[in-house]
């Protein structure tokens, strides 16, 4: 039998940490729920101790997953670990990771720690998470950095503190393939104890090696666990890609041997759901989830794969969860039709009457578009859980001028608080006069750091307009996301989507890099 590669996705903790990336409750288990239909072996969920949000994120999809592990991450702190503990109970299988900074650069800067000081944490916040949890996962965050005689007596004193698994990670995107394999097996080498936990790996991106270095540390390290994130979501350059390492390893089994437990078919709806849902667009040449990841427009290979698919495709579309035959919903389709595709998708409704609003919302889109896709149903549910009643800024009507020649005009209609305004305001564009209105009374004094619109579904002028806004403002970065379409309108709900975040996103303590 071939080794198990365990797959750990962080995308809802080391994802999240992307700038403006923040999730709801809702997205968040919406996302595990997919990650679990994808089969990853462990979900890190979210760091509890950071808010009371990510505490009740972690909260409920440790009561919803039943197939993956549940991770939460936590400081080397006894506060952090018993928050990560509570937040998991009730969880059918539950880990908690904690870890704390080993490099000389980190301890002397940011922790203001002696080395003693640090080992001894470490020592005691294994010790006490495993007293509260029997699977523990330890970071020593910069570990690829860090002095290896150093990090050998912390990982040894880890392990024999109960560690099951030892992570280590490449904060900062520093390493190369060759020389991160060959850390990860000098330390495996040289722990006395290695054997008694599985050696894990945590790539950055910096210097677009996430996922080289991440293979290196299986291949040449022996780790069996990858910690990765779908579409390579993360703050800076991002993290190690899931879609591109699991594609990698059953691609070329014939050089790593490995056993893996994903189910690559849900791959891209997996994609398209954490896109949609941050506002991170897919880049098109992307690796197995970009639009053109398996477009051929070179006739000579165009001609190859019509007579062997295989004389220019080394994966299979539909294997990674591209398809043709997806199932079109319109205005015809029923209830029971539209409540079922709701469950393939992983999307849970609290209640029928949640079904029924959501049918009608689907029904009002299908008379302005004629054929609903996935894509379609996703944007659609979370445009609502954006514009509830319970949103501080809510988008009523809008309506707007525009003409060759003239200058462009918007009157835009929306509530703050419990307070209901109409405002009028010319622009450059429509989009620039409707943003001007609101703008214009809400007085946020946000900077638009990004304006994007991408079609959800591609080949018709029919398909809803995706845009993302991002906004910051005194440090803080958000972005909205508002489909419809009308790129107008969808311009408007993104804006306001990206306004609710700055007037109610909670502040959190920051995570390992």
């Amino acid at each position: 039998m071939a080794d198990k590669l365990i797959i750990f996705d962080t995308t809802l903790r080391d994802g999240e940490q992307s700038p403006g990336a923040s999730m709801t409750r809702e997205e968040k288990l919406r996302i595990a729920r997919q990650l679990e239909r994808l089969k990853v072996d462990v979900i890190e969920a979210g760091f509890a101790a950071s808010s009371n949000g990510d505490f009740e994120a972690v909260k409920a999809i440790a009561q919803v997953v039943r197939d993956s592990v549940v991770c939460s991450l936590a400081r080397a702190n006894d506060r952090d670990i018993s928050r990560a503990a509570e937040a998991l109970k009730g969880a059918a299988r539950a880990r908690i990771h904690t870890f704390i900074a080993t490099s000389a650069l980190h301890m002397e800067k940011k922790l203001r720690m002696t080395p003693e000081q640090v080992f001894e944490q470490a020592k005691l916040a294994v010790r006490f998470a495993r007293n509260l949890c029997d699977d523990v996962e330890f970071s020593p965050e910069d570990g690829y950095r860090s002095d290896i005689d150093f990090l050998c007596r912390v990982l040894e004193t880890a392990i024999r503190e109960g560690a099951t698994t030892i992570n280590i990670p490449d904060t900062v995107g520093y390493a190369v393939p060759e020389l991160y394999g060959g850390f990860i097996a000098t330390l495996r080498e040289r722990v006395p104890n290695s054997d008694k936990a599985v050696w894990s790996v945590h790539c950055h991106n910096d210097l677009g090696l996430a996922v080289a270095n991440s293979l290196a540390g299986v291949k040449i390290g022996g780790a069996r666990q990858i910690e990765c994130t779908i579409n390579g979501l993360g703050e800076r350059a991002g993290n190690c890609a899931l879609e591109e390492v699991v594609m990698a390893v059953r691609t070329r089994r014939d050089y790593f041997g490995l056993e893996l437990g994903v189910d690559a078919s849900q791959i891209v709806p997996a994609s398209r759901m954490v896109s949609q849902t941050t506002g991170f667009v897919v880049q098109p040449n992307k690796a197995v989830v970009g639009a053109n990841a398996f477009a051929h427009a070179s006739g000579i290979h165009q001609d190859g794969v019509l007579k062997a698919r295989d004389t220019y495709e080394i994966m299979r579309a539909e294997d990674v969860g591209w398809s043709a035959n997806r199932i079109v919903l319109g205005k015809l389709s029923g209830r029971n039709a539209f409540k079922q595709r709701l469950q393939e998708l992983g999307i849970a409704m609290e209640s029928e009457a949640d079904i029924n609003a959501a049918f009608m919302r689907f029904k009002d889109l299908a008379d302005r578009k004629s054929d609903i896709f996935d894509e379609d149903i996703l944007a659609l549910v979370s445009d609502e859980s954006v514009s509830s009643q319970h949103e501080y800024y809510r988008l009523l009507s809008l309506s707007q001028r525009s003409e060759t020649g003239e200058r462009p005009h918007a009157r835009v209609s929306f509530a703050m608080g419990t307070q209901e305004f109409s405002v009028d305001s010319d622009g450059n564009g429509p989009v620039d006069a409707c943003l001007k209105a609101i703008e214009s009374k809400v007085g946020s004094g946000a900077e638009l750091l990004l304006y994007s619109v991408n079609a959800i579904t591609s080949g018709s002028t029919e398909s809803q307009g995706e845009v993302t806004v991002r906004l910051q403002l005194g440090g803080r970065i958000v972005n909205g996301v508002g489909a419809d379409p009308d790129i107008v309108v969808a311009s408007a709900k993104a804006y306001v989507a990206a306004l609710n975040k700055l007037h109610h996103g909670p502040e959190r303590v920051a995570a390992q890099g």
